[in-house]
């Protein structure tokens, strides 16, 4: 058994019947046609409706909108990467050489991308049980780690706004860097009267949110 396929067994919990599934799972784009894309598309549909179920069940008592703060974080880019790295993704990853040179593994979004990949091909190669045992296994300090339903750092802000009788928050693209295949987006967002804050990220959502988590900061 080489190294990446004892690396499945043990970080899935599975062993594959189909290892080109799993190769193609950590292929990127920029090292052929043959990539994880159409499997990430898959396993972003399993990791959301396992995710949903776990906690349905999970918080008998809360509405509609919690459960969906609830998801949103928990399915997010951010938590996917948070979740790539502690799972030791990246030195598997199959890159062509200027993503390589361009420290592609380090993207948020390719490590979230290669997660959601690997659960695609789970559920290819085994069916929804081994799928939800490693998600749950691989979330569960996450799903039980919010005793109330966090808030999207811009609706905290919007509240914020309109608690304090200000304007909506405005954002706006004022950056844009990097490669093609991982750019950088800067955003700034601003309230008037009270102040403005930057951030970057590897797509505009993901700037804007951290615009407002800065410009929070700022505020509290």
């Amino acid at each position: 058994m080489g190294i990446f396929e004892a690396w499945l067994e043990a970080t899935l919990g599975h062993r594959p019947a189909n290892p080109g599934l799993f190769d193609r799972a950590v292929t990127h784009a920029s090292h052929g046609e043959d990539n994880y894309e159409r499997l990430e598309f898959l396993g972003d549909r399993v990791l959301g409706v396992t995710i949903a179920d776990w906690l349905y069940g999970l918080f008998p008592d809360e509405p509609e909108g919690a459960l969906s703060r609830r998801l949103n974080v928990l399915v997010s880019r951010d938590t996917c990467a948070e979740i790539a790295r502690e799972l030791g993704v990246a030195p598997h990853l199959r890159l062509g050489k200027q993503a390589l040179a361009d420290g592609a593994f380090e993207s948020d979004n390719i490590l979230g991308d290669a997660v959601e990949a690997l659960i695609g091909a789970l559920w290819l190669d085994g069916g929804l049980e081994p799928a939800r045992r490693f998600i749950h296994a691989a979330w569960a300090s996450r799903v039980d780690s919010h005793d109330k339903a966090p808030k999207h750092p811009k609706s905290a802000l919007q509240e914020w706004a309109a608690a304090n009788n200000r304007k909506a928050p405005a954002y706006e693209l004022v950056g844009r860097s990097g490669p093609h295949h991982a750019p950088t987006f800067i955003v700034r967002v601003s309230i008037r009267g009270v102040g403005a804050a930057e951030a970057e990220g590897l797509n505009k959502q993901e700037a804007e949110t951290a615009a407002a988590v800065a410009l929070l900061a700022k505020l509290s």
